[in-house]
Parts: C-alpha cells; structure tokens; sequence
C-alpha cells in the first residue's frame, strides 16, 4: 500500500502539532527527514526535522512497527511545535517525497480496519467516540470502539455454526439413515439465541437516546415560568420572556448538557382554551411534542391548578414561581431566585440514567436493521424446522442468512458499499 500522511491534530495555532505516517516507507522517510538512525519503537526521542540542510523544526519522533500500530502498518509521528508555519513547512516537505501521499478522509481508520486491528462495528464505535459532546455518549462510544459488540456477536457465532453443521451433516447424509434426530439441539439452540438478540434489540433503543439525545419538554399553562426555567436550564436568552401570557407560540429547542447526558428541551406554548387560531396551532404542538417526548416537566402556577394533559410515569410536576409564593415546599421551583433548580436538574438526570443503565451495543441504524434480519432468518428458520426433514435446506439457508447478517454488522463480509459513507465523516488525519 501507498504510504500517507497527514495532520493528526487541528489546524491553526497550537502548543503542539502532530503529524502522522503510515505504510511501508514511513520509517525510511523519518530517518530521511532527520538524518539519523531511528529511535527505538515506541520511545519518543528528540530529533531536528531537516530538509535540503534547513531545519524546519525541532520535535519528538514516535515509531511503531506493522501490527503494533493503530493502522497495522509501520507508523510514525512527529510531534511539532504547533504553528501554522511549521506544519504547512512539514507537510509541503512530504507532499514532495516520491512514494508519499496526503491521506483521504478516514484513511488511517479503514487501514486499521482493513489490517484487522478493528471491526467495522469499532469503526463506527471510533466516530461517535470523535463527535461524543457528553459523559454518557463518551462511554457508549468507548464501549463499542473496546469491542463489545464484536465480543456480542462472536458469542452468537458459535451457536449458530453448531446448528449450521448438524443441519449440513443432515443434509449430506440425506440418502442414508442419520443416527440422531438433532432437530431438537437445533431448536433449542435457535430459540436461544432468537431470545438474545430480541433483547439487544429491545435495549438498543435506549442506546439511540444516549447517542442522539433524550427529549425534555417544558408543559404548562401560560405565563408559568416555562421559558424562564428554559433559559436558567440553557444559561443564555434562548426564550423570550414576558409578563403577557400566549408570549411562546411555536416550540423552541435548546440541546444541552444536562447531567452528563445530550438532553433537547423543548420549550412548548402555554396550554389553554383560546380562539386564537395560531396560538392554537401552537398549543396543539405543544401537546404533539409532549406526548413524544422521553420526560416531561409540568409546571403549574398554582397547586390547586389542574393537570393540562394526563400524567405518564416519571412526569416530573412542580410549582412555578416559587420567589412569589410560599408554603409549597419541596416541589416549588424558582428560575429566577434558583429555588429548587438544582434538585430538578439532578432529579431529571436520575431517571434518565435509570432508563439507560441497561443500554445495549447497537448504537446504529445499520445495527439494528442487520439483527432484526438476523433475528427474522432465525425465527423463518424455526418455523421451517417444524415441517419435517424435507425442509431442512430451507433451514440451513436461512441460518446461513442469518450468520452473513451479523458477519456484515462487524464488517466480515459485503460491506464495502457503506465504507465510504462511514468514512467520510472522518477527518483527514484520522
């Protein structure tokens, strides 16, 4: 392969630079580019960076050997003083060295996955490690880049290849009396592992919350301190606020850091009896909104006020405007004096938490739609297994099916089609 280069860390001014090499010359071109034998793998060593007799900078040389490495390949990197002029100096000086290239988007990564140092499920796992903005999307990602769901599916391998040869040996003996009847294992074994996924399946959906956000909405009749708390919750004027109530007429969203978790509050328009036709069209999103959302924060103004929609389990109710009430206690909250603002906050963290705390390893679409057809190969093939012995190569292919499928989600085979999707949202250096 090609050997490539690029800036591993972001352009512009920066206490360090570091530029990264990999492929079958990349150790060659270091010791080209500092005019001395090469360090030891894997222990930093001070060199001058020279081309044509001028030093362009001075830095740290890091190397790795084939199979060592992040790529798999012989890998280097130099770690600059991180100037805009140093690294435009080194970068146009490899761009100049025969045999050497600029790496595309995601190159390193799809090195790595082609030499077999990660799975295509740790690729993606790697990518949303790169765009995790909270704590728990920085641990979910973590978790699959460290290979869980590669170990997942390598647990439901050996099960199904089990059914797979005693349905073949059938199959290969079909003219000869078979001593054992193993359609019982094979159901068993194919009831088991329908049960397993179905269950990944079923958590997978918290893993989606985690990886693009839960939804908090704000309900309430009007002038309650609904956009007020948005705004306390947000840390900036992302509402308008008012004395004049029906102020919010459409649903404003602010995405946050609540808790360690991506969390969207909504902000919806007060819930009452009006003519208004557009303050009804609001109030009627409100609602939409609400009932969607994964938590609900009701506030009333007073409390005798009633509900403005049915509670759900975990609907959080409080009293607004807490600094012109008293008496209320524990459930009164205040935006404006941040009564009662801490415990909601640690309260919607709580239950948020609670609902993730068995997340699965699914964290993509394309997961979850390759073990849903697992799980239907699976499932055809049990039903099949009921007709008797002539169907028992419907049965094998669809266990077949069901292997190839979970073989793509870890990128064995037929994946090459969503490779550049995948690695486009890479940077260059990465």
């Amino acid at each position: 392969m090609d050997t490539i280069f690029a800036l591993a860390t972001a352009r512009g001014r920066a206490g360090v630079s570091v530029i990264r090499l990999s492929g079958p010359q990349a150790h060659g071109i270091v010791a080209q580019l500092t005019g001395r034998s090469l360090p030891p793998l894997r222990q930093a060593a001070l060199r001058k960076i020279l081309w044509q007799g001028e030093v362009l900078d001075e830095g740290l040389v890091l190397l790795f050997a084939a199979g060592e490495s992040f790529t798999g390949e012989d890998v280097a990197e130099l770690q600059l003083h991180g100037s805009t002029a140093v690294t435009s100096a080194v970068l146009r000086v490899l761009g100049e060295i025969p045999g050497l290239r600029l790496a595309e988007a995601g190159e390193f990564t799809r090195r790595a996955l082609e030499n077999s140092r990660l799975d295509l499920a740790q690729v993606e796992g790697l990518a949303d490690l790169i765009d995790a903005e909270t704590e728990a999307q920085r641990k979910q990602a973590f978790r699959v880049l460290a290979g869980d769901l590669g170990r997942r599916i390598d647990g439901w391998r050996p099960g199904l290849l089990r059914a797979a040869a005693l349905l073949e040996a059938v199959i290969d003996f079909v003219e000869e009396d078979v001593p054992v009847d193993v359609t019982p294992e094979v159901r068993q074994i194919l009831i088991g592992l329908i049960a397993e996924m179905k269950r990944e399946l079923q958590e997978s959906t918290l893993t989606e919350r985690v990886r693009d956000g839960f939804e908090v909405a704000i309900l309430g009749a009007p002038n309650v301190g609904k956009s007020t708390l948005l705004n306390t919750l947000a840390g900036r004027e992302a509402a308008i606020t008012s004395e004049i109530a029906g102020t919010t007429r459409d649903v404003i969203e602010v995405r946050l850091d609540l808790a360690g978790l991506p969390v969207t509050l909504l902000d919806t328009a007060g819930m009452r009896e009006t003519a208004d036709q557009i303050e009804a069209i609001g109030i009627a999103r409100a609602r939409a909104r609400g009932e969607a959302a994964d938590l609900r924060i009701i506030i009333l103004g007073a409390p005798e006020e009633a509900l403005p929609m049915d509670l759900q389990p975990e609907d959080i109710v409080v009293i607004g405007k807490a600094d012109l009430q008293q008496g209320h206690g524990y459930r009164m909250i205040s935006a404006w004096t941040g009564q009662g603002i801490d415990a909601l906050v640690a309260e919607i963290g709580q239950i948020l938490a609670r609902r993730i705390s068995g997340s699965g390893s699914l964290i993509r679409e394309r997961h979850r739609l390759l073990v849903t057809r697992a799980v239907t190969a699976l499932e055809s093939a049990l039903d099949e297994l009921q007709h008797g012995p002539d169907r028992i190569e419907l049965v094998a292919e669809d266990v077949r099916r069901a292997i190839r499928g979970l073989d793509q989600l870890i990128g064995r085979v037929g994946v090459e089609d969503i490779l550049g999707e995948i690695f486009s949202s890479f940077c260059i250096g990465k």
